[in-house]
């Protein structure tokens, strides 16, 4: 089983900014297709941006258009997540998830996982 970590989450107020990291251990990321995915409570595990092995191909959820980003940095073999004018309806636990073909941005398209990092959007 592949390991992720997920980092740079916490706590924001509304409006605010934050940067996730998604970093492997034991293999390298630059070969995988890689996703962001979240949970609020109560709510079921969504797709919110996921990219390509080569980076040429990515997909954000409508929520998110226009606000995140998702980038690798093949330098650091890590894929990042620029969250901008967060709203509380970005709270929830944000993983990173990995594989080796890109066939979409749903939580089955995916099979290794990090183990999640809380994101709070809260005045």
């Amino acid at each position: 089983q592949l390991h992720l970590v997920e980092s740079g989450g916490g706590l924001v107020q509304p409006g605010g900014s934050l940067r996730l990291s998604c970093a492997a251990s034991g293999f390298a990321l630059d070969y995988y297709a890689v996703g962001w995915f979240r949970q609020a409570p109560g709510k079921e595990r969504e797709g919110v941006s996921c990219i390509s092995s080569s980076g040429q191909t990515f997909d954000y959820a409508d929520s998110v258009k226009g606000r995140f980003t998702i980038s690798r940095n093949k330098a650091d073999d890590t894929v990042y997540l620029q969250m901008n004018s967060l709203e509380p309806e970005d709270t929830g636990i944000y993983y990173c998830a990995s594989d080796l073909f890109y066939s979409g941005c749903a939580p089955r398209d995916f099979t290794d996982w990090g183990p999640g990092i809380q994101v709070t959007v809260s005045s």
